[in-house]
């Protein structure tokens, strides 16, 4: 078959396996290669053909980005064209005369969600014009390449980089807090929705899930469309930058994640983030959103001296506004307390019924207590290593 006539889609004639211009067995090879790297099976020309239709930028699925999902008739009739072409190796009718590419078996499974999801959709599609809405709501839903393939990504050198090994945490495997859930939870998905959210600060004790939970809500809502990017404190000087690259993914959702934030007097850094949230000449892109974390509920260091009658500051008043501005721009702020001595030993006992394990009252709160003293205090997190701690001694 001949691949001269696709038109959006003419990126596949760079791909030495479908140009036509090796032979058999070094096809076969690139094929098997790409299916162990990339964890392909079964029909491999089907399997590596819709892995480079989802992940490789094309004309369709930028557009899809960069106009908020939306994609023109005369654009989708174009794309539909080259389904038509297409449609062979798309309905796995493209055979092998090497057995071993059309039921191919890779050594480890590609476990890409959105992939495999769109793998299953495109199962029993026929008609062109199936298989194309299929592509066009999966490019909607999950965007290509790395938008696609990760949920949370790092800023790195100007440039949003994904972070391979994130944790899979779910809200669920957050015990207690229900409240601060429920908040969390109701403004991001006013968010998901396109609906008028704020930024958040998450402030309390150490230990209580606040990071925990900003990393749940993204993979609570990543067909959603709902990606994290974190960054650190250093980085803030470069908010525009990487808030000018999230307004190119406009069908996406973003949660700039700062963790455990907090100033020094003596540091810049929080006027780029004051700016970025709120009165900067370039308005913050309507798909970003800040979350940030602190033990501090006012994020700039203040000390008695900074109240004291014998501060040289002329306008004092000034001065300690400057220090509480930043944490009053963020329009949702949730408390996270420490737990009681019930609430924290209520964790433990959750955590461990998990594991299928049951301790009588008595020795759980013997033991749980015991290890609380040993460690850093009564929290969510102590009791999280209590829990691998016992265990490990099974």
């Amino acid at each position: 078959m001949t691949l001269q006539g696709l038109i959006v889609c003419r990126n596949l004639l760079d791909a030495e396996i479908f140009d036509g211009t090796t032979d058999e067995f070094e096809t076969a090879a690139r094929l098997i290669e790409r299916a162990e790297r990339l964890g392909l099976s079964g029909n491999l020309y089907r399997a590596y053909l819709i892995y480079i239709l989802a992940h490789e930028p094309n004309l369709i699925s930028t557009s899809i980005e960069i106009n908020g999902g939306i994609i023109g008739e005369s654009l989708r009739e174009v794309f539909k064209h080259d389904v038509e072409i297409l449609l062979p190796i798309l309905r796995g009718e493209l055979w092998s005369d090497l057995k071993i590419l059309n039921l191919y078996k890779p050594t480890a499974a590609n476990t890409d969600e959105s992939f495999n999801e769109l793998l299953r959709r495109l199962e029993n599609l026929i008609t062109a014009d199936e298989i194309a809405d299929a592509f066009i709501e999966h490019w909607r839903r999950f965007g290509y390449g790395d938008m696609a393939t990760y949920r949370a990504f790092r800023w790195d050198k100007n440039s949003i980089v994904g972070i391979r090994h994130f944790e899979t945490i779910r809200l669920d495997d957050l015990i207690g807090y229900a409240h601060q859930k429920k908040l969390l939870t109701g403004n991001t998905t006013a968010f998901v929705d396109g609906k008028p959210a704020n930024n958040v600060l998450l402030v309390g004790a150490r230990g209580t899930g606040k990071s925990s939970g900003v990393k749940a809500l993204v993979n609570e809502y990543y067909s959603q469309g709902l990606r994290l990017v974190q960054i650190t404190k250093p980085q803030l000087k470069s908010l525009p930058d990487l808030m000018e690259t999230l307004r190119k993914f406009l069908s996406k959702r973003f949660i700039i994640f700062l963790d455990d934030l907090s100033f020094e007097e003596s540091e810049g850094e929080y006027k780029y983030l004051k700016s970025a949230i709120e009165g900067g000449v370039e308005s913050r892109p309507e798909n970003v959103l800040i979350y940030a974390t602190s033990n501090r509920r006012h994020l700039i260091r203040e000390t008695w001296r900074d109240r004291s009658e014998e501060h040289d500051e002329l306008y004092r008043d000034d001065s300690a506004n400057e220090t509480i501005s930043l944490s009053d721009r963020f329009g949702l702020i949730i408390h996270y307390h420490a737990p009681t001595q019930a609430e924290y030993l209520e964790i433990i006992r959750s955590m461990l019924k998990r594991r299928n394990i049951e301790l009588d009252a008595e020795t759980l709160r013997i033991e749980g207590l015991r290890w609380e003293m040993s460690h850093s205090g009564r929290n969510g997190r102590t009791a999280q290593q209590f829990v691998n701690y016992y265990l490990g001694q099974r």
